[in-house]
């Protein structure tokens, strides 16, 4: 939002700019990286991955596509100032306060060089670097008021080696300082020579070197002392376009111009050739310190200590304009994205620039001090993506363009067959599911029943832009519609099989209290996305979609991949039973059941899970049929509901756990010989006994989940009703209509053993049978090769203790088997506070079903 305590400006000075009010919103926060605590002082970044630079030392690799840090960069022993890319080279620049420059390859991630500035009085911290890929230097920006630079191409680095390592001596252009100089050094690593094209002395052998890394040290005449009056704490490069010096009037197009800032309240110009750096022109910014630099063509951008930004032109020398962004708060950051200026503040702000200089957004962007920015290319090098990082620890990743005012049933431009502002956006995939998340779909709550209706109408309208043929359909009155949708496959010379996707869009109440985000806005932090329902059931539900949606626009897809998704799940699927078999033509024949509502057993690896526990849900009810009585009077005259309650609910357990119901374990299956070694093998993965698996999975159980009383409940009270609710778990091959009533028969024959006055009352609420999936068949073979394929290791195959009623009865509605491909990890918080689901599991969830119609359509062929 834009910040309403902003003061419009009231005839500005031409040549003045002030923040003032503005409707367009900031861009869309993609994700957040990092933790509190950590500063994070710089940043770059380019098409794979984002590098964060902080006062911990090392540097972190972040992957862009996943979010998740893929290694630490350890070397320096001080705070990381500044980094910069050389991505012709695969490098990756760092300087720190421990006074060294690091270059590390960003395809191995290993350290090349050792970069030390001359030290005839102490660099001290090097606050700023620059790359320049014409002459392939690196300029560095010293504490101690110096530029200097080091070059790497060829011609540099092969005369350094012969000249500083092969003779042992050099000739600098001033004195050597007896403490801090040494004379140049090499200490190459023969691949590093190598990928340079550099050759040792003959005095020298490839193996005096080995095991090593470059060491690099400044000579004297790669410095300029005293460049400014203060230290140079930023610099950037724009394109040379003027007169080279010395009357030379070639044009410098192929070359560029280093820009330097600094606490002097000077930006300067320098022109850049092999040999060195000589200054064209000092701009004085008369407002504090600069501290920080960007530039677009001609134009140069200069954010000075007092909240001041200089609009500087190179062509005519001469300042501009002076933005105001915010008086006496130090501009410390500023990147270029489009043609709009970002400024990043010491409060935390950032605001948004137009090309004519007004401003057109203004947000909090971090809960500190906003340290760097950079803009960068999207992982598909399609958009542009501006990266933030501050004091309170976070790296946050802001779309290209601002945020869509669109209405919630409305996808817009994030259809894959639609490419201009897709990633802008982010992908299709985690777009599309931060729009459905923030439907509350709450299917327990009366109040969110038009929510449930709006997200079905939602998913309705994003199947079709996907690409599938949707619809609703009813359930019972002023019940949440199925949601259909057909992708049609492409037509081979069999019939195409047809597989049946189950999920809901319903999910569980998120009452804030836990939260540490809105649970019905999807934020992203280090990986995960977080928001009620991003696991349980809508992230999967999104990621199977758009699998098939890019199998459509490749023409790929050789399945029809139907769609169905209810909105009552989380509440017992009131009315699915009976609308399916309504509708059941309208669904068509269906040859495979595919489901993805669970987690894996852990984090890693993936699962698959091939068993569910049916369930039986019953309320139990005792009354005397009397008012509430008051114990002080009636106590110990009056048969207590609770007593009778206790008696029977006691009948159920015997005193070694077992369930006393008659018969009850009697069609049990046994455990076989395989399951045993597959549960020792879980055993291993989850550090607990495989019992206890076994008992969770495979045995039976009986809860009692609460018991409730009339009346108010306080200690002087004798209720006068009861109420108990219980449930049993059953497994293969227990029957369900014989379990349930056997439960019935149990209750009521011990109640009348009590000879009770009071009434007993036992109803059967809820039911679910159990499903047992059958691993030698050729679904579950071309489900589990889908998985092994995408992760490269065996799936683990589980079962899981809970019950989901839909998965047997479509089972058996439509006489095909089922498949469950969880998504989630065990850490995913389903049903609780901060639900998450991992970005990389989300991306690798939609490959492998990607993956998995690709292996259907080629070896499940039905009969002619």
């Amino acid at each position: 939002m834009v910040d309403a305590s902003i003061p419009s400006a009231v005839a500005p000075h031409p040549s003045v700019s002030r923040p003032i009010h503005s409707t367009a919103p900031p861009p869309r926060l993609l994700h957040s990286l990092g933790h509190e605590n950590k500063s994070v002082l710089s940043l770059m970044a380019d098409a794979d991955h984002i590098y964060t630079g902080g006062q911990c030392q090392d540097i972190g690799v972040w992957d862009k596509h996943t979010f998740t840090l893929e290694t630490s960069l350890r070397g320096h022993t001080g705070s990381i100032l500044a980094l910069e890319l050389a991505e012709e080279k695969g490098w990756l620049f760092s300087a720190s306060g421990d006074s060294t420059v690091r270059v590390w390859s960003i395809v191995t991630f290993q350290p090349v060089y050792i970069l030390n500035p001359y030290l005839e009085t102490g660099a001290g911290d090097l606050f700023s670097l620059a790359w320049n890929p014409v002459t392939q230097v690196i300029y560095i920006g010293c504490q101690n008021t110096s530029l200097q630079w080091q070059g790497f191409c060829k011609f540099q680095l092969g005369r350094f080696t012969h000249e500083q390592i092969g003779s042992g001596t050099s000739t600098p252009s001033r004195k050597v300082h007896k403490f801090f100089d040494s004379y140049p050094q090499y200490t190459h690593r023969p691949a590093d020579l190598q990928a340079n094209n550099i050759s040792l002395p003959p005095s020298l052998s490839q193996d005096t070197f080995r095991g090593t890394n470059s060491l690099l040290n400044i000579p004297a005449t790669n410095v300029i002392d005293s460049a400014h009056f203060g230290y140079v704490y930023c610099m950037t490069l724009i394109p040379s376009t003027r007169e080279g010096t010395g009357g030379n009037a070639q044009k410098q197009a192929h070359n560029y111009h280093l820009v330097t800032g600094s606490g002097d309240e000077t930006v300067k110009l320098w022109h850049c050739d092999p040999s060195g750096l000589s200054m064209i022109h000092s701009f004085d910014c008369q407002h504090g310190a600069v501290l920080s630099l960007a530039a677009s063509g001609e134009t140069i951008y200069a954010g000075c200590q007092d909240g001041h930004v200089k609009v500087l032109d190179v062509e005519t020398r001469t300042l501009v304009r002076s933005i105001i962004v915010q008086e006496n708060v130090d501009v410390l950051s500023l990147s270029i994205m489009q043609s709009d200026l970002y400024t990043c503040s010491a409060n935390g702000r950032i605001h948004r620039w137009s090309s004519s200089f007004d401003c057109t957004a203004s947000w909090q962007a971090h809960d500190g001090i906003v340290l760097s920015s950079v803009v960068s290319c999207s992982p598909d090098r399609k958009s542009s993506c501006f990266i933030t990082g501050a004091n309170d620890g976070f790296v946050k990743v802001w779309a290209a363009v601002p945020k869509s005012e669109d209405n919630l049933s409305q996808l817009h431009e994030v259809s894959p067959l639609m490419s201009d502002s897709e990633t802008a956006q982010g992908d299709t995939m985690t777009y599309a599911l931060s729009k459905f998340v923030s439907i509350p779909s709450v299917s327990s709550d009366p109040s969110h029943r038009e929510d449930c209706r709006q997200a079905a109408i939602w998913l309705k309208k994003c199947l079709n832009q996907l690409g599938a043929e949707s619809t609703l359909l009813p359930t019972y009155e002023a019940g949440s519609p199925l949601v259909l949708g057909t992708f049609h496959g492409t037509q081979g010379k069999h019939p195409k099989p047809r597989i049946l996707f189950y999920g809901h869009y319903d999910v569980i109440s998120a009452p804030p209290e836990g939260w540490a985000s809105d649970p019905f806005i999807v934020s992203g932090h280090n990986g995960y996305l977080y928001g009620r329902g991003v696991t349980d059931d809508k992230g999967p539900i999104m990621a199977v979609a758009c699998a098939a949606a890019e199998l459509l626009q490749n023409r790929a897809l050789g399945v029809d991949l139907v769609f169905l998704i209810e909105g009552e799940e989380e509440t017992g699927s009131a009315g699915f039973v009976d609308a399916i078999k309504e509708h059941k033509h309208l669904i068509g024949n269906i040859d495979a059941i595919l489901l993805s509502n669970s987690t894996w057993i852990s984090d890693y690896p993936p699962c698959i899970t091939y068993g569910l526990r049916g369930v039986v849900h019953s309320t139990v009810e005792i009354a005397s049929g009397a008012p509430e009585l008051h114990s002080g009077v009636e106590g110990g005259a009056a048969p207590e509901p609770m007593f009778d309650m206790i008696r029977l609910l006691a009948t159920l357990m015997s005193d070694e756990g077992k369930v006393t119901i008659p018969d009850f374990y009697n069609c049990v299956r046994a455990q076989t010989e395989a399951e045993e070694q597959l549960y020792n093998v879980l055993s291993k993965v989850t550090q607990k006994p495989g019992s206890v698996l076994s008992s969770r999975w495979s045995e039976p159980s009986l809860t009692v989940h609460n018991i409730d009383v009339s009346g108010p409940g306080n200690s002087t009270v004798i209720p006068g009703k009861v109420t108990a609710k219980v449930s049993l778990r059953i497994v293969p091959d227990q029957e369900l209509e014989i379990i349930a009533q056997s439960l019935l028969d149990h209750l009521r024959g011990s109640f009348d053993k009590f000879r009770s006055p009071n009434q007993l009352s036992v109803s059967i609420d809820h039911t679910a049978d159990w499903w047992l999936g059958n691993l030698d068949g050729p679904w579950f073979k071309a489900l589990e090769t889908a998985v092994r394929d995408e992760w490269n290791v065996e799936p683990l195959l589980i079962r899981e203790g809970g019950s989901i009623p839909s998965i047997p009865y479509l089972e058996k509605e439509f006489g095909c088997p089922a498949l469950h491909l969880p998504l989630g990890q065990s850490t995913d918080q389903a049903h609780l506070p901060n639900e998450r689901i991992s970005l990389n599991n989300l991306y690798r969830g939609k490959a492998v079903i990607k993956r998995f119609l690709s292996i259907a359509t080629n070896v499940y062929a039905p009969a002619e």
